[in-house]
């Protein structure tokens, strides 16, 4: 991925000026930006201190849009994410104090350390972008996006995302070590956190929500290429490895971020490349694995589909 040239302009603008803080991540960025316009939601696990907190602070700063932040802890609660509602002496009415959740982008931080039923508190909003609370719904402001975290499972005090939650993010991906001469350009820097203050805004909220609905839109994508998607889909669901295959949700994903792909490449039609490309981050994480082949890399499992899969002419 981080060889793939985009071609337009305020994602290029995006990506290029980024790429003079982040060291290393382009791949990475590139991602996160298709699934930004996708209208997915991205989860980013690694080891910590590799700069998954910086990624995702840096492009809330440079798309101009409100942010908000929830670091995980075994004891946080459902309402320290969605709010709750706190009785008002004065009217004699409870009113409603919206949580972090309510923001375009919400970064989510080290979430497999949060319990399942802190986690729950999001899936409403990620699959649905609204939070019902006591009985009421609250819709999300648009665009609306959630960048999540994690530390690898093994790590100590984590507690595994299920299927569901993992299903609701569009992509999985990781940053991994930086080379030894990007790390050189990290160890000369300033504090990162002290720099992404003054990064400037190259995009605005009516910019981000013109090229989401434009993408959708504009790019065209063939029956020959729906069926491609299909049969990589369908092929998931048959595997002798897969206890369960790939969702309607999945199939979704790759079709979104795929279109994206094509735009931000300056095409208006997908071709197979795109399909393939992203197939490694959209598809591993939505696969449920049978107990025997548990320890089988998702990632060479899913090439191994898509290359079974004759491509379209």
């Amino acid at each position: 991925m981080a060889g793939m040239e985009i071609k337009d302009g305020k994602a290029s603008e995006i990506v290029e000026y980024l790429s003079r803080y982040l060291y290393g991540k382009d791949s990475a960025l590139k991602l996160a930006l298709i699934t930004f316009y996708s209208k997915g939601h991205l989860l980013i696990e690694d080891l910590p201190g590799l700069g998954k907190t910086t990624l995702a602070l840096a492009l809330a700063k440079v798309l101009g849009l409100s942010f908000g932040r929830i670091q995980c802890t075994s004891d946080l609660l459902p309402s320290d994410i969605t709010g709750l509602s706190i009785y008002n002496k004065s009217s004699g009415a409870f009113e409603f104090h919206p949580g972090p959740i309510f923001n375009n982008i919400v970064l989510v931080d080290e979430i497999n350390r949060a319990t399942p039923k802190t986690q729950s508190a999001l899936l409403e909003a990620m699959g649905e972008k609204q939070t019902t609370i006591e009985g009421k719904t609250y819709p999300h402001p648009q665009p609306f996006f959630v960048i999540a975290t994690q530390n690898p499972a093994e790590h100590f005090g984590t507690f595994p995302l299920p299927e569901s939650q993992m299903d609701r993010f569009m992509m999985k991906v990781s940053i991994g070590y930086p080379s030894a001469r990007e790390e050189a350009e990290i160890l000369k820097q300033e504090s990162s956190r002290e720099t992404l203050e003054d990064l400037r805004t190259v995009m605005t909220r009516s910019d981000v929500i013109h090229m989401q609905e434009a993408i959708q839109e504009r790019v065209f994508i063939s029956e020959k290429i729906l069926s491609y998607i299909l049969e990589i889909v369908k092929t998931t669901r048959t595997h002798e490895y897969i206890r369960a295959g790939i969702s309607t949700r999945g199939g979704l994903a790759i079709t979104f971020s795929a279109k994206t792909r094509a735009y931000l490449a300056g095409r208006d039609f997908v071709i197979p490349e795109d399909i393939r490309e992203l197939s490694e981050y959209t598809l591993p994480h939505r696969i449920v694995l049978k107990e025997e082949y548990e320890n089988i890399d998702r990632e060479e499992l899913v090439r191994s589909i898509t290359d079974s899969v004759k491509v379209p002419a």
